[in-house]
Parts: structure tokens; C-alpha cells; sequence
């Protein structure tokens, strides 16, 4: 399986044009998720990657896609979240997002657009109250559990926390730190494995690898090809691609700053303990040559209770 070995050093912004030389396009950006998941040529793809993660628990036959105006998605949310949403034969909703930076209060987030596909099925007049299943799938790409190193794929339901068990089943939210999860291909088992390794893989990939022989990832790998794009397409992409980098450096820019400002701090405590370490070795010896402890605290600092402890 080839790779290119360096990805980060071939995608740079030059003014005019991006010089990308990657095969397979990058479902981080907006174009790309949307293309892969958010068309109805393409739709068998995301009624794949679905079926994955709910691990048979059920078999979603169809989709319909719906409008995601509904959802009242604010334009600052939309830079960093690329959404799809939809409902299955059932009419259950499911929220499908890329969430390709970190946000201060995601969780929050979530919970907050969760309840637009529950107050969108009310109904006016007599209704019992009775609801669909509401299911947000967010692909993030960052980590947010770092206690748990190898605990990637979440999936999170109201529960009782006396008895652990289930209280409400009809809202779940899956959560997917894509960092996290570094399988190599010859360790992929079963389709949630291999979708997880294409959405972290594809854009650095330069062929299909061997491991991922079902038809959907056929149908996949030949939609992400670049080269087939129309002129149209290509632009979309080019334009989606540079703010996709544009991000990710003020990411970076932003973590170095934050380094920057941890490093100045843990100097600026270390200069303080060096100096209280000083001032109590000079105390000590001060007081070891009988010179009173009211004159020892003049002369260092230190509090006189700490200077007679010596």
C-alpha cells in the first residue's frame, strides 16, 4: 500500500493556488465530507458507515436526506462542523457531523442541536408525545478523553446511575477520536475498523489498499479520486482545501502559543523556588551563627514560624 511521506510539507497556500498533489480527496474539508456523504449518488456510502457503528445492533435499509436548516446551525459552527443529516425508513433522525477542530464546549454543543430533531417532530393538536430515535454520530478530529489512550469510539445514552442501566434509549450520541485510533491495515477487523482507517487515511493514500475489498469502498475510493473531478469540483475542492489549512495553522498557531505561555510560567515558578531555596539555605546558616530570628526574616524574607522550623 503506498503512502506519500510527507503530507503537511506538500499542502502549502501561495497566494494564488494550493499545489496539491494527493489522489484521494480530503474528507476534513467541507467538499469532501459532503461529496462522500452528502449526496445521493453517494448515499449507499454513509448507510454503510452507519450500519458500522451501530454493530448490528440494527440494520438501517434506507436514508432520506433533510434540510439542515432546521437544525439552526450558526455560521461560526459551520467553519469547523461539516453536517449531514437525515432519517432512515423508520424515521429515526441521525445527525452525522465532521467536527474537523476543537470547540471549548462540544459536549455542550451536541446536546444543544440534539434537541432540534426532537422538538421538529412535535405535532400540533392531540399528541401523545411519543418520539423517534435521535442519533448524533460526531467524527471529530481531536481528542477530548485523555485518560483513556486506546478508548476511542464512544457512545453515550441517558443512564441510571444507581443501577447502570439504560434509562432512555431513543437518544445516543456516538463520539469517534480519530486520532486516536492507529490501526495498521493488516490489523482492520470488520467494516467499523475499515471505515475508521479510510476517514484517517484516505487523503495520504495513493491506491486502494488490499484489506478493504468490499464494493462500497470501490464505489468509494473511485468518488474521492481527484482526477476525476470536473473543473467545477476541482475549484470547490481547491477553495474547501485552503480553508481546511487555513485552520489548521491557527490550530497550530494557537497550541504554540499556549506551549509558549506554560513554558514562561513553569520559568517563572521555577525562578521562585530557586529563590526560596537560597533564601532558606542563608537562613539557615544565619541562624546556625546565632543571629536572631526577627533579623534573619528582615534580611530574607521568610516568615518567622518557617525560620524557627529550621
Amino acid at each position: 500500500m503506498q503512502r506519500h511521506t510527507d503530507p503537511l510539507a506538500r499542502n502549502t497556500t501561495m497566494g494564488k493556488k494550493i499545489f496539491n498533489e494527493d489522489r484521494y480527496v480530503n474528507p476534513y474539508t467541507d467538499f469532501g465530507f459532503k461529496k462522500l456523504f452528502g449526496t445521493e449518488m453517494n448515499k449507499d456510502l454513509l448507510l454503510s458507515f452507519i450500519n458500522s457503528l451501530l454493530h448490528g445492533k440494527e440494520k438501517i435499509k434506507s436514508l432520506t436526506y433533510l434540510n439542515t436548516e432546521h437544525l439552526g446551525i450558526s455560521e461560526a459552527d459551520r467553519r469547523a462542523v461539516f453536517d449531514v443529516y437525515c432519517e432512515n425508513e423508520r424515521e429515526e433522525k441521525i445527525l452525522v457531523e465532521m467536527q474537523r477542530g476543537e470547540q471549548q464546549f462540544f459536549k455542550d454543543r451536541s446536546l444543544y442541536y440534539s434537541t432540534f430533531p426532537i422538538q421538529e417532530q412535535g405535532k400540533k393538536g392531540s399528541w401523545d408525545y411519543q418520539l423517534k430515535a435521535v442519533y448524533i454520530i460526531g467524527i471529530l478530529n481531536f481528542t477530548f478523553d485523555y485518560k483513556h489512550d486506546t478508548y476511542y469510539h464512544h457512545e453515550v445514552q441517558l443512564t441510571d446511575r444507581k443501577t447502570q442501566e439504560v434509562f432512555y434509549d431513543k437518544l445516543t450520541f456516538i463520539y469517534l477520536e480519530m486520532p486516536k485510533f492507529n490501526k495498521q491495515e493488516s490489523e482492520l477487523d470488520g467494516m467499523f475498523d475499515k471505515w475508521l482507517f479510510v476517514l484517517r487515511n484516505l487523503t495520504w493514500l495513493m491506491e486502494k489498499p488490499a484489506a478493504l475489498q468490499e464494493r462500497v469502498f470501490t464505489k468509494l475510493f473511485k468518488a474521492a479520486e481527484i482526477a476525476k473531478f470536473t473543473k467545477e469540483e476541482y475549484d470547490r475542492y481547491e477553495e474547501s482545501l485552503k480553508v481546511y489549512w487555513d485552520w489548521q495553522n491557527t490550530i497550530a498557531t494557537t497550541e504554540h502559543k499556549a506551549v509558549e505561555r506554560r513554558m514562561k510560567q513553569g520559568l517563572k515558578e521555577g525562578e521562585k523556588e530557586g529563590e526560596l531555596h537560597k533564601a532558606l539555605e542563608i537562613a539557615q546558616q544565619m541562624k546556625a551563627n546565632g543571629i536572631s530570628l526577627s533579623v534573619i526574616a528582615q534580611c530574607t524574607g521568610l516568615d518567622i514560624n518557617e525560620i524557627d522550623k529550621l
